[in-house]
């Protein structure tokens, strides 16, 4: 951690980076490591539900609060591109479309195998911290492609995952009591409480889908 002397005092220059500001400026962000970006991974959880074309992908994109995961309407068809070219979809023209033939993508068998690969990924408290977009992405899809006994198991990861963080975050929290101004405790605060949040989502969701 940087630490910076402010007013004769060391205050601790990143902990509004660490646990509140890059929260929510990266809330989008992909981590370098991630084996299928968030993007790439809604079109291929959409795809999963019923072939679609491109057009029929930006109208889901445009309409719907799936449109977070994407840039702009133009990423959609150079992202479509690179997965075919992975070998995750195929695309044929549909030429029941009198007037103007589509190009319709499917998934592949290795398509699919990529994403129940993803959805498989245990929970991490990096995943919390910076892929909480891409968390409860998968967890959307997860139940149609991997079933309710892998859902519930991805629940409890993010559940524990999520108190864990919240916990060290309160602790940090006490350590600079006094240190910080007004402003940045208020703003810290409310970091944690989205958390808590979430956990308590995840709390409800176990709960709901033990019972179906």
């Amino acid at each position: 951690m940087v630490l910076i002397k402010e007013a004769g005092s060391i205050l601790p220059g990143l902990f509004l980076r660490d646990f509140i500001t890059i929260r929510i400026i990266t809330f989008s962000i992909i981590n370098e490591n991630t084996t299928i970006s968030t993007l790439s991974l809604a079109i291929l959880g959409l795809i999963t539900q019923k072939p679609r074309s491109g057009y029929d992908l930006r109208k889901v994109f445009s309409t719907t609060p799936m449109g977070h995961f994407s840039s702009s309407p133009g990423a959609i068809y150079p992202a479509l591109k690179r997965i075919e070219k992975n070998g995750w979809i195929r695309g044929s023209i549909d030429h029941n479309k009198a007037l103007r033939p589509r190009r319709i993508y499917r998934i592949t068998a290795k398509g699919l195998d990529a994403l129940r690969q993803h959805l498989l990924q245990t929970v991490t408290q990096d995943d919390v911290i910076w892929r909480m977009d891409n968390l409860i992405l998968r967890f959307a899809f997860m139940d149609e492609v991997l079933g309710r006994e892998c859902t519930l198991k991805f629940l409890e990861e993010f559940l524990a995952e999520t108190k864990s963080h919240v916990c060290s975050l309160r602790q940090y929290q006490d350590q600079i009591k006094g240190i910080i101004p007004a402003t940045g405790r208020l703003a810290m605060e409310n970091g944690i409480n989205n958390y808590e949040i979430n956990a308590r989502w995840a709390e409800r969701a176990i709960k709901e889908l033990a019972k179906d």
